[in-house]
């Protein structure tokens, strides 16, 4: 029992050190590319369509957050909010992409081109006007400070050698998950190419850390990555495995899903209303042990968003709700779509 419960734990472990490198990575791209997605909008909807898919696929809640500003600053349409929010899966996106690559692609993939013909639509058909024009236009915290310098040649050495208390704690973390893969202990069973992937990443991630000014060290990676994001990750995926496991072994899980599909269908696009990252990922866990279709884990990737929808819903209890609702509707039809299809 203790070597199962400990075994789960370094995978849980592996997958939330996955999805530290590649917050903390993009991270470090988000700030250094301040305000180029803001600029390039234009009243193309078309343009603002195609950049909110962009901003939507882009794993974590970035993408989300910034659409959202942009939508109560009246920058982009109603619809463009719609194919953001389909096409986002939070931070539930880098978990799917340490588990199951191949698929993860596949569908980000569809939800980029669903949330484009979504937004399209939605457009054509529904403009929630007294949501519009009520919508505060209260900036959102989406990292507004000057644009920061984050390689100093100077202060490199100093960095490196004279770390602060979070700097050396992020130090220790980013070598031990290193250490971690080069002895076999994380990610053992994963093939040449996963495992020289995740040292380049852990690589570039370590220079990043030792680099970085200090304000971004304690802004970006420690106030947001490692204080808000990790723990919750790190408590899902360990809970939502170690209870998957115990179903498994004890429960014909199995042969329930099997025969109420269509219920976990509907289940799981309603739990998608929850805007908090974490209870999609006990679609994520079944479908990587094969107990759900691809079809259940699409209608779920659409109808929720991650923590994504957490600024508009403090924004507009009422545009949270018609997002949502709009959400439901295509998670519905595409889910129905690909249950009926037999995938």
């Amino acid at each position: 029992m203790i070597e199962t419960i400990y075994k789960i734990f370094l995978n849980a472990l592996m997958i939330t050190g996955f999805v530290f490198v590649m917050m903390l990575i993009i991270e470090y791209v988000n700030v250094q590319s301040r305000g180029i997605w803001q600029k390039s909008l234009t009243g193309n909807k078309w343009r603002q369509y195609l950049i909110g898919g962009i901003l939507g696929v882009i794993p974590g809640c970035l993408g989300a957050f910034t659409m959202v500003a942009l939508f109560s600053h009246r920058l982009v349409s109603f619809g463009a909010l719609v194919t953001a929010m389909i096409a986002t899966s939070g931070d539930e996106a880098f978990v799917m992409f340490a588990m199951f690559p191949k698929k993860a692609v596949l569908l980000t993939a569809l939800l980029f081109v669903i949330g484009i013909l979504a937004g399209y639509i939605t457009d054509k058909f529904y403009n929630p006007k007294r949501i519009t024009k009520k919508f505060s236009e209260k900036k959102l915290p989406l990292h507004d400070e000057p644009q920061c310098k984050c390689f100093q040649k100077d202060k490199f050495w100093n960095y490196l050698f004279h770390p602060t208390a979070h700097r050396f704690a992020l130090d220790i973390i980013v070598l031990l998950l290193i250490l971690g893969v080069i002895t076999g202990e994380l990610a053992g069973g994963a093939k040449i190419w996963m495992k020289t992937t995740i040292l380049l990443s852990l690589g570039f991630s370590f220079f990043v850390v030792v680099s970085v000014p200090d304000h971004f060290l304690k802004i970006h990676i420690w106030d947001h990555i490692v204080k808000v994001h990790i723990p919750r990750i790190f408590l899902w995926t360990f809970g939502t495995l170690l209870a998957i496991h115990f179903l498994m072994n004890y429960i014909d899980i199995h042969a329930w899903l099997s025969d109420n599909m269509l219920i976990v269908l509907f289940v799981a696009i309603i739990i998608g209303i929850i805007p908090e990252s974490g209870p999609h990922l006990i679609f994520v866990t079944l479908f990587f042990q094969g107990a759900i279709p691809f079809s259940v884990l699409l209608a779920s990737s659409i109808s929720q968003d991650g923590h994504g929808s957490l600024p508009l819903l403090a924004e507009s209890k009422r545009g949270f709700l018609a997002v949502k609702l709009v959400n439901i509707v295509y998670a519905l039809i595409f889910g129905l779509i690909g249950y009926l299809a037999g995938f």
